[in-house]
Formats: C-alpha cells, sequence, structure tokens
C-alpha cells in the first residue's frame, strides 16, 4: 500500500459524516451567531434581560475546547464589533462614520476579554477546585476592569456596563449601592463562566455520579443568592418608609433636532415650551423640569430670553429647573460657552448660582487634542469648544417648605457613575437629568440611555428625575424602580406632552449615603487583586491532574 492510499486509509472504513468533516468551521459559525443574538438582545430596548447570563458562555465553553487562537480571536472580535455596531444603531442619526468607527471598536475592546478567557479556560480542567474558583472569578474580576477603563478611554465611553441589562430586574441590581455597577457585572458574568464550567463538565469531562457538579457552577450561584439576600434586606416593606417630596411637572417639548438650533425655529419653539409649562402650572406642581437646552436661545445672558422666562415661571406659580447654554466669564479674554442647568424662582426669577456641565462630548462640544486634531473641525459641526465645568455642587430649592439640594447632569453625564457619586458627596438629595435626546431618533437610545439612570440611583441611594426633549422622562427611585414614566398610548415615550408626578423618597436614605458613595471605587481594587491572583494561581499551579481513562 502506497502513502497515499495509508493518507486516505481504508476505502472500506464507514467515512464520517459530512457535519462530521465540517464540525470545526461549524461550530465556530454557531459560537459568531449566537454570540451577536444574546449579545444585542440582553440590552434595551429588548426585553431579554436573562440573556445576559449566557450571552458569553458559548464562546466560554469554545474555548474549553482548545481552538486555534487566531480562529478563536477572528470569531469572538468579530462578533462583538458586530453586535456592539447593532448595539449602537442609534447612533446612524448623528453620523454614519460615527457608527462605524464606535461600534466595531466598542466591540473589540469589550471582546478583548475573551483573549483572555482562551488562556484560560483550557487551564482550568485538572486543576484542584480552589484553583479553578480563582481562575472562574480572576476573569469575572478582569472583565469589571476592563468595563471600568472604558469609563477613561477616549475621554470615556462607559455606555451599556453588562450591569445596565438589568435595569428592570432589581433584585440582582441592589449590590451596586455596596460597589458600583461593577458588583453586578461581575455576578453576570461569572454566572456565564459557571455555565460554561457546568456544560463543558456534563458534556465532555465524562464525569458520573456527583463528580458531574461543578463547584465552579455552584460558586457563582452563591454570588447571585447574595444579591438576591441585599435584595430582600434592603428593599423589604419600603413603602412604610416613603415621605412626600413634592409635585414634580414634566415638560417634554420634543423640538425635532433638525430645527432646534435654527433662529427661525426659535418662536415656534417658545410657543411650545409656553403652552406646555402653562398646562403643568396649572398642575399646581412644586417644581417644574425642562431638558437640556430647552430655549433657543442663553436663559441667563440674552436679555429679552431671560425677561420671557422669567414672565412665564411667574405665570406658571412652580419654580423651573432647565437646561440651557450660557457665556461663562463674559467679556474677559477667556471668554466660553457652557452647557448649564439653571433655576428660575416665580418671585427672583433666575438664579445666580447655577451647575456646568462637567463632561463634554468630544467631538459635539468640543474637539479633543486641539493641536492634532484641530482640522476636524471643517468637517465636524462642533460650533465652537464648550468649556466643562468643574463644580458638582448642587441647587438649593424650597420643595413643599423643605429645602432640597438637586444634582444635575447633564446629557449623558449619567453614564458616568463618579460624576453621580461627587455631586451626592457634595449634598445632592435628588439626582436630575436633563438630556436632549433628539438626536438618536426613536429607537432604543433613550431605553439605553435610562438603564443608566437606573444605575446611579441605586448605588447613591438617590431618586432620579429624568427630563428628556423626547423620550423617557419620570422618576426612578432609590432603589431603581420606575415609578412614572411619561407614555402615549399610541406613540410610547416618543411624544410632546406634559405630566405631573408626586415623589417620594426614602426617609431611611436622606442624609445617608451608600457604601459605594463613601467608598467609591474600593471594587476596581479588589477585582486588580483577584484578577492577579487568578493568573498566578493557573500560571504557577502544579500540573493538571490527568483523569484515567
Amino acid at each position: 500500500m502506497n502513502n497515499a492510499e495509508l493518507l486516505a486509509g481504508n476505502p472500506y472504513d464507514e467515512q464520517p459524516s459530512w457535519w462530521r468533516r465540517h464540525a470545526d468551521p461549524l461550530g465556530a459559525l454557531a459560537v459568531f451567531v449566537a454570540t451577536v443574538v444574546l449579545s444585542v438582545v440582553c440590552f434595551p430596548p429588548f426585553k431579554m434581560a436573562e440573556a445576559a447570563y449566557v450571552f458569553a458562555a458559548p464562546a466560554l465553553f469554545w474555548a474549553y475546547r482548545r481552538p486555534s487562537f487566531k480562529r478563536y480571536a477572528w470569531v469572538v472580535l468579530g462578533a462583538h464589533a458586530l453586535a456592539w455596531t447593532i448595539i449602537l444603531s442609534w447612533l446612524h442619526h448623528v453620523t454614519w462614520a460615527g457608527l462605524f468607527l464606535l461600534g466595531p471598536f466598542t466591540g473589540v475592546w469589550v471582546g478583548s476579554w475573551f483573549l483572555a478567557a482562551h488562556w484560560v479556560m483550557p487551564r482550568l480542567l485538572g486543576r484542584p477546585t480552589l484553583t479553578r474558583i480563582a481562575g472562574i472569578f480572576g476573569l469575572a474580576a478582569l472583565w469589571v476592569v476592563n468595563e471600568w477603563l472604558r469609563t477613561w478611554l477616549l475621554s470615556g465611553f462607559p455606555w451599556l456596563p453588562l450591569a445596565a441589562s438589568q435595569w428592570q430586574r432589581l433584585s440582582v441590581l441592589q449590590i451596586a449601592a455596596f460597589t458600583g455597577s461593577g458588583g453586578v457585572s461581575f455576578v453576570l458574568i461569572a454566572m456565564n463562566l459557571g455555565f460554561a464550567a457546568y456544560a463543558h463538565r456534563l458534556l465532555c469531562e465524562g464525569k458520573k455520579g456527583l463528580q458531574r457538579r461543578s463547584q465552579e457552577f455552584f460558586a457563582c450561584m452563591f454570588l447571585l443568592v447574595v444579591c438576591l439576600s441585599i435584595h430582600v434586606q434592603e428593599t423589604f416593606n419600603r413603602a412604610r418608609f416613603a415621605v412626600g417630596l413634592g409635585k414634580v411637572a414634566f415638560v417634554q417639548p420634543y423640538i425635532p433636532q433638525t430645527v432646534k438650533w435654527d433662529p427661525a425655529q426659535g418662536p415656534e419653539i417658545l410657543a411650545v415650551l409656553e403652552k406646555y409649562t402653562l398646562q403643568a402650572g396649572a398642575m399646581r406642581p412644586n417644581l417644574i423640569l425642562w431638558p437640556e437646552a430647552s430655549t433657543p436661545w442663553a436663559v441667563r445672558d440674552e436679555p429679552k430670553m431671560r425677561e420671557w422666562t422669567e414672565a412665564l415661571v411667574a405665570r406658571a406659580k412652580a419654580p423651573l429647573l432647565l437646561g440651557s447654554v450660557a457665556v461663562d466669564r463674559a467679556g474677559q479674554p477667556d471668554e466660553a460657552w457652557i452647557n448649564g442647568a439653571f433655576l428660575v424662582d416665580p418671585v427672583r426669577g433666575v438664579q445666580p448660582e447655577s451647575y456646568a456641565k462637567r463632561h463634554l462630548v468630544p467631538f459635539g462640544e468640543y474637539v479633543p487634542f486641539r493641536p492634532i486634531l484641530g482640522w476636524l473641525e471643517k468637517i465636524v459641526p462642533v460650533g465652537g469648544d464648550f468649556r466643562a465645568g468643574d463644580n458638582p455642587a448642587p441647587l438649593l430649592l424650597a420643595l413643599k417648605d423643605t429645602p432640597v439640594s438637586l444634582g444635575p447632569l447633564i446629557c449623558y453625564e449619567d453614564t458616568f457613575p463618579g460624576l453621580a457619586r461627587d455631586s451626592v458627596r457634595s449634598g445632592a438629595d435628588v439626582l436630575v437629568v436633563l438630556t436632549n435626546n433628539g438626536w438618536f431618533g426613536e429607537g432604543g437610545a433613550a431605553y439605553q440611555h435610562a438603564a443608566h439612570s437606573v444605575l446611579r440611583a441605586i448605588e447613591t441611594r438617590r431618586p432620579v428625575l429624568r427630563a428628556g426633549n423626547g423620550g423617557w422622562s419620570g422618576w426612578i427611585d432609590e432603589f431603581g424602580a420606575a415609578r412614572a414614566v411619561m407614555t402615549d398610548p399610541d406613540k410610547g415615550i416618543y411624544f410632546r406632552g406634559v405630566r405631573a408626578v408626586d415623589v417620594t423618597r426614602d426617609f431611611r436614605w436622606i442624609g445617608q449615603n451608600s457604601v459605594y458613595v463613601r467608598y467609591g471605587n474600593w471594587f476596581i481594587a479588589v477585582c486588580l487583586a483577584l484578577a492577579a491572583y487568578g493568573w498566578l494561581s493557573l500560571r504557577f499551579a502544579p500540573p493538571p491532574v490527568v483523569a484515567e481513562g
């Protein structure tokens, strides 16, 4: 028999099926599709939050099987690049170029974690239980660190951490008051790792009887039980502790972005604001909210705009908190625009105290690295640099004769945990998000954005009031429950209107700070230590025990 015949094998042997001959590429395709679908549907606007417990499990199970690094990298990075392009598809209303740059970049950043999993998962096999658990928890910790780094990358884009997928599942979220949202992400990714470990134990390791149990899975389940116990402890019978804060009226003007900054449209915009503000005033609220940049001209610096606003608030007979642009250090050489929040009193008019947005949108409100990227102003409609604020001090207002400190967060500032924490540490009793989401159409962006406000409410144990230009305006309580949302029977959250809500707060948290507010990112430091310990445990562990065949 010649070499060719030897290589071909015995022609009378049973030939492998087509499925078996193509098992590797088919398996890679299955992992790719499952990862894309589960990654997309676990986030809003889809209502499949449970997918977050398994979205990574197919790729993690595959890593146990030791695929080539090149193939594994192409599949997981490509899957997440596609998934995040779909998740951020609302960006096409702003810029197609931005979508196809930011979507894949964010996906590759998230998917890079799986490259570490490719190294860890096969090294867990045959190791002692404690070593395997150390490796699992080290990987979960590395996920949290990777998410935290997104807070700083390219000025920061922490949009949709894994914890945000659970924004309507309050039981697992309550741990965020202690650890920040990273604790929730840790538990979710640990469950993915636990499911992958259990699946491999059942399907691939040939264990029998009690040996079929996966200690890694049960360790991860223990973490989930801890979250549930915190939910019971923190939220049980919370209605007993509710005290009235006041009636808040949300004005949602729904001004299209195409006309918002057109001077010719200014009178029409003012007419909309006037109509719905007077409707709000008729409801006798203690506070009226307008969204970010709601006025066509600077309410503090343009005399006619100021007079018009003060007269309207006097007619409505209720204080107004609104978003508007303003000139900072007017008349000085370093004069600049700010994106701010201002209080208008029915008697005293526009108050001298104001809030300036602290985290600006790159290429939207300023050009970063101007000496290098300044030429982009010719193709990016920035309209001149804004100046970032640096003071988180809240704005003081009397609601029902009780002083209340309002901590404004403008635009997407509520996606940054540190900004909300600084506001509460500076004395904010209530967080108020003023946002203009008219940029993003009527897709999933408003829901995705609101998910971050849920996380900030739980982390800080402060009520959050959200006023959007055209979507997801309402009240979120200290435990992340959406207690009131402006909706229309036909148009959902995307409509023009007004609604007044009686807002309460939990008196147990009045003047009290959560563990996260007091100690900040302590959990990130713990995760760094866990990731290092997990790596060291596997890197210098004795050779794995090989089961007898």
